[in-house]
């Protein structure tokens, strides 16, 4: 698998993205959705990154990680496509992220995802990683709907 930073603008990624969008209003309240739309993707302190199966040039997934501050990262919009799925491609990503933030300095990295079923899956895979749950962070403000996951580093 290759993990390639800034990869926004393929029309496989911007699909992914909408998929995820999609997934995510079909299945949170609208005042509990925190996924972030293309544009968001692209701004200030965000790093966007998607991996791919070599040699077929096959999109697995895709990852962002948001600075909040010089020791804190978010892990944002992370999505396994479809066909992909039980292939390692998530714990790759998670391992990226966690090194790229290691990399950076970080003292911490966070995550919001949702308490519904569907989410079952995201929160076990980061707790695989190390995350636990935690109050919100940034500008997070306590929801019903989500779980804050963070893990210390270094």
């Amino acid at each position: 698998m290759r993990i390639t930073e800034g990869t926004l603008d393929h029309p496989a990624v911007r699909e992914l993205i909408a998929e995820h969008l999609r997934d995510m209003h079909a299945t949170s309240p609208p005042e509990s959705i925190h996924a972030l739309d293309l544009d968001a993707l692209t701004g200030p302190g965000m790093t966007f990154w998607s991996a791919w199966f070599d040699p077929e040039e096959v999109l697995a997934g895709c990852a962002a990680l948001k600075e909040l501050d010089p020791a804190h990262g978010e892990i944002k919009t992370m999505r396994t496509c479809v066909a992909a799925r039980g292939r390692g491609v998530a714990d790759t990503m998670v391992e990226h992220l966690v090194s790229v933030a290691s990399a950076r300095g970080y003292a911490r990295l966070s995550l919001e995802t949702g308490v519904e079923d569907y989410f079952a899956a995201a929160r076990r895979l980061y707790r695989r990683h190390g995350f636990t749950e935690c109050p919100p962070f940034g500008s997070y403000v306590p929801d019903p709907n989500s779980v804050f996951m963070t893990r210390m580093l270094g």
